[in-house]
């Protein structure tokens, strides 16, 4: 697919030291679609679908690592435009968003607009006010935006997907 030209296009860097999440080059501009999936579930069908954004795909990544370790097949999408998203046709917009599976959203941010992917009853794993400032994960860990977060609310969204092997703490 190529990019829109009739359209605005940005480059975003981030101040934050953040290990890089995609490790395969590709022909495709696969941010031009609005979303993909970047981790797909491995080791049976998609159990678990967790959305993010920006410095928190490094989070979701690493409740996906957890998650596959206990069995449970997860798989993680990056979004990083809904607009973009919303242009795309439905087989290829229900096939990321995973319907029929737990969903959870990480954003630094208030869940405002995440309901739209990941239900009513969908997870979210953020802040419910207005942001700090400080070192990422000092101000991550101050609000709960942690890969043990994550797991928890994919826990509480649907205790039967995911059965810890050992506590699994909301901070």
């Amino acid at each position: 697919m190529a990019p829109p030209r009739d359209r605005p296009s940005a480059l975003i860097c981030s101040r934050q030291p953040l290990p890089p999440v995609r490790t395969e080059a590709g022909e495709e501009n696969r941010c031009a679609r609005g979303a993909y999936i970047l981790a797909d579930a491995e080791a049976g069908a998609r159990r678990v679908t967790l959305f993010a954004t920006g410095s928190e795909v490094a989070v979701a990544l690493a409740a996906r690592d957890i998650l596959q370790a206990r069995g449970v097949p997860t798989a993680v999408v990056s979004m990083p435009c809904w607009d973009l998203f919303e242009e795309q046709d439905e087989a290829y917009r229900a096939a990321v968003i995973g319907r029929g599976t737990v969903r959870v959203a990480v954003e630094a941010a208030v869940r405002l607009g995440w309901d739209r992917y990941i239900g009513e009853d969908g997870g979210f794993v953020g802040m419910s006010g207005f942001g700090a400032s400080g070192d990422v994960p000092d101000v991550f860990r101050h609000f709960g935006i942690t890969a043990e977060a994550v797991v928890a609310a994919v826990q509480r969204a649907d205790g039967s997907v995911v059965r810890p092997r050992e506590p699994v703490s909301a901070v």
